[in-house]
C-alpha cells in the first residue's frame, strides 16, 4: 500500500456497500457515478485488490469489502464522535469544571450561579469544593483547578487573579428601632448586639476602629469563623452584623433588612486562575459569567 487511505475513500465505499450500488450511492453522497466509480477504482488500486466482482453492470463485494466495511463504519462512526465532542467543547457544551470557593460564596451565590451556567449544559461535570481563603488560594496555585473564589490574597507567580473591593452591608432584623432614611453609624448602633467575624478578620478590625473613632460601643455578642451564621442569628432578631454583600445578596434567610453602614467597611473577593497552565474554553467561559455577576453585585443597592 503506497499512500494511506482518505476519509472520502472510507465515505464513498461505505455508501456503496450500504447502497448496493453506485448509482444510489452517488445520490445519497450528491456526486456524479464517473466520480463514486473513480473513488471506488482507485481504492482498490491502491489496496492492491478488487473489493467487487462486476458482473453484467452489478457490484458484487467480495469476502475483503465485508472486512473494510466494517473497519470503515468503525473509523468513521469514531471521527463522527470527536466531531461532534469538538463541537461540544467549541460551544462550551462539554468538558468539567474544578472550582475552589471560600466558605462565604459556597453557601448559594456559587451553587446558584453554578447551576444556571450548567442548566443547558447537560454533558459538563463539576467539582466544587468548600474551603478557607487561604486553601483556596493554594489549591488554585497547585494548578490543578480551574477557577477560585476567595477572599483577594497577596500576589503570588502561580496565580492570576481579578480582585473586587465590595462594600459590606449592614444585616438587621426586619424589626428593628432604627432610621430608614439614611445609612446607620456606629453611634446609632452603640451596646446593640453584633455579630462579628473573629479578631484578626479585617472587617472586624474595620468595624472596631469604627466604633472606636465615632466614641461607640460595640458589643460582640457573636464571635463567627464566616458570615452566613450572622443571617440566621440576625432573622432570629438576637443581633445586627456586618456582612459582605456575597452573603448579604445570595442567602435567602427571610426576617432581614440590609442597609448602608457608615463609614464603609469593605470586603475585598477575588477571581484566582491557575497562572501556567491555559484555560479551557469552558473555564473562560464561566469566569466570565462569575465577573459578571460580581461586577453586578458591586452595583447592587438592597432595597429590602
Amino acid at each position: 500500500m503506497q499512500s494511506r487511505l482518505t476519509i472520502q475513500q472510507l465515505q464513498t465505499f461505505r455508501e456503496v456497500m450500504r447502497t448496493g450500488s453506485v448509482s444510489e450511492a452517488s445520490r445519497v453522497l450528491g456526486r456524479t457515478q464517473p466520480a463514486v466509480s473513480a473513488v471506488i477504482a482507485n481504492l482498490e488500486r491502491q489496496l492492491g485488490f478488487p473489493l467487487f466482482l462486476r458482473e453484467h453492470g452489478r457490484l458484487t463485494p467480495c469476502p475483503e469489502a465485508h472486512y473494510l466495511w466494517e473497519e470503515a463504519e468503525d473509523i468513521l462512526e469514531r471521527l463522527a464522535r470527536t466531531t461532534r465532542s469538538m463541537t461540544e467543547f467549541a460551544t462550551r457544551q462539554r468538558g468539567s469544571l474544578r472550582i475552589a470557593c471560600h466558605p462565604a460564596a459556597s453557601g448559594f451565590f456559587m451553587p446558584s450561579l453554578l447551576a444556571e451556567f450548567l442548566k443547558n449544559r447537560p454533558n459538563v461535570r463539576a467539582d466544587l469544593m468548600m474551603r478557607s481563603s487561604q486553601v483556596v488560594t493554594d489549591l488554585v496555585a497547585s494548578q490543578e483547578f480551574d477557577i477560585g473564589l476567595a477572599e483577594t490574597p497577596p500576589d503570588r507567580s502561580s496565580i492570576h487573579s481579578q480582585s473586587w473591593d465590595l462594600e459590606c452591608m449592614l444585616a438587621l432584623p426586619a424589626e428593628n428601632p432604627f432610621p430608614d432614611d439614611r445609612p446607620l453609624t456606629p453611634r446609632d448602633l452603640h451596646e446593640f448586639p453584633m455579630a462579628t467575624l473573629f479578631d484578626d478578620h479585617t472587617t472586624n478590625q474595620a468595624t472596631e476602629a469604627a466604633f472606636a473613632q465615632a466614641g461607640a460601643s460595640l458589643n460582640r455578642r457573636f464571635v463567627l469563623r464566616t458570615f452566613l451564621p450572622a443571617i440566621q442569628l440576625v432573622a432570629n432578631g438576637m443581633c445586627a452584623s456586618i456582612v459582605d454583600r456575597v452573603t448579604a445578596k445570595s442567602c435567602p434567610t427571610s426576617g432581614v433588612v440590609f442597609r448602608l453602614f457608615d463609614p464603609s467597611i469593605k470586603s475585598a473577593i477575588a477571581i484566582l486562575e491557575p497562572a501556567h497552565r491555559p484555560q479551557s474554553l469552558l473555564a473562560q467561559a464561566f469566569r466570565a459569567e462569575l465577573a459578571d455577576h460580581l461586577d453586578k453585585l458591586a452595583c447592587w443597592v438592597a432595597t429590602t
